[in-house]
């Protein structure tokens, strides 16, 4: 008879496989890609640098990079196939289920491109679906949001980078350097985060040697939930509903007495600062972001009752809470906070997706029964 193991709820502290792409050190408040600091890649790299040191496992040089980034153009267009069906999609889905719809365009991606089993194909082959996907992911949301409101689409542009190119097809014009920048930095710091629930997803539906579309598509349905990727426009939703200063800290208590949850504060890991969200503070404030004094003072006043409250346990802001200012500051709409935060995601997904394929072994844990003994109806 096989042993069980007994691994806590959540599977908390739980190796289940090991990985070259990256780390989250949560009580030292830092986090890496490959060997590389991840917030000084926010700050220092464009997007393009850090999904090629992902894929390859090394900052590209200039001609490394620009050839990468001319495959990335290419890939930005989805087929007239696609494109026929978008508007249905657009139309079925409503303003609150902005990855229900990613993830029902994806599929005709998907099925478009007749996407088989990683164990049917080769290395070279993989490779160019997880690229296809990151890089049509921008095109897939900005079209949606569009398409739901009656704008025609706006075709990407091979001249213009990652991040600038979402804000020009959102909006039909060629976005300022500082805006590019920030978006940069958000989307480059929420690329990869360690085993996330989305990220798990992935490596399970992969180690079925399923194709990679069916494994991306399993971690948007797992990001889909708000304790994952939903909170940043939900932190707007909290401070539009808080109002004003003087209320922050009875907000907050009453809404922890009433076991609520008060959006953006909290990690599985972290056990200190989070890194993006500090670093993503500092980017609002560059943006000139007009909620930022009274956002300071929300946190302010959540870190005071929570630690009145709480006493002991070691609940700081995460990412969500100062990424809702700097994508607010950006200029894009709440309904596209959650979908931008998978056009970084995926490209994490893939990295994961392809390294579980290189070693791997079918996720399959086991459940302890606790129901009633068989033959007891």
């Amino acid at each position: 008879m096989t042993q069980l193991l007994e691994a806590p709820p959540g599977l908390k502290g739980v190796v289940t496989a090991e990985t070259t792409i990256g780390d989250v050190r949560g009580e030292e408040g830092f986090y890496h890609y490959r060997q590389y600091d991840a917030i000084e890649l926010a700050r220092e790299r464009t997007f393009e640098e850090v999904w090629c040191l992902l894929r390859d496992g090394e900052l590209p040089g200039p001609g490394r990079l620009a050839a990468f980034t001319g495959q990335v153009a290419q890939a930005r267009r989805f087929s007239p196939r696609v494109a026929g069906s978008l508007a249905a999609v657009a139309a079925l889905a409503r303003d609150d289920q902005p990855l229900q719809a990613l993830r029902a365009a994806y599929d005709l991606v998907v099925l478009d491109g007749h996407l088989r089993p990683w164990l049917d194909i080769d290395a070279a082959e993989l490779a160019a679906q997880a690229l296809a996907a990151g890089a049509v992911f921008p095109t897939l949301v900005i079209a949606l949001y569009r398409l739901a409101r009656g704008q025609e689409l706006i075709e990407p542009r091979a001249d213009l980078g990652h991040a600038a190119n979402y804000l020009y097809m959102l909006e039909g014009q060629e976005p300022s350097p500082a805006r590019v920048r920030a978006l940069e930095s958000y989307l480059i710091s929420t690329i990869d985060h360690g085993f996330s629930a989305s990220t798990f997803t992935a490596r399970v539906v992969a180690s079925t040697g399923a194709d990679l579309g069916s494994a991306v598509l399993a971690a948007l349905g797992s990001l889909s939930g708000p304790l994952h990727g939903g909170a940043p426009s939900r932190v707007l939703d909290m401070l539009d509903e808080i109002g004003t200063p003087d209320r922050a800290g009875h907000w907050i208590r009453d809404t922890i007495a009433g076991g609520g949850i008060v959006m953006g504060f909290g990690h599985a890991v972290y056990r200190t600062a989070d890194p993006r969200n500090t670093m993503l503070r500092t980017v609002a404030e560059e943006l000139g972001s007009p909620r930022l004094e009274f956002a300071e003072t929300v946190e302010r006043a959540a870190l005071a009752v929570f630690r009145d409250l709480r006493p002991g346990l070691p609940i700081y802001a995460n990412v969500e809470f100062y990424a809702s200012l700097v994508l607010d500051a950006i200029g894009l709409p709440r309904e596209l906070f959650t979908p931008t935060f998978a056009v970084s995601r995926v490209i994490g997904w893939t990295a994961h997706i392809i390294e579980q394929t290189k070693n791997n072994k079918i996720l399959r844990p086991s459940a302890r029964y606790v129901g009633p003994p068989p033959g007891s109806a």
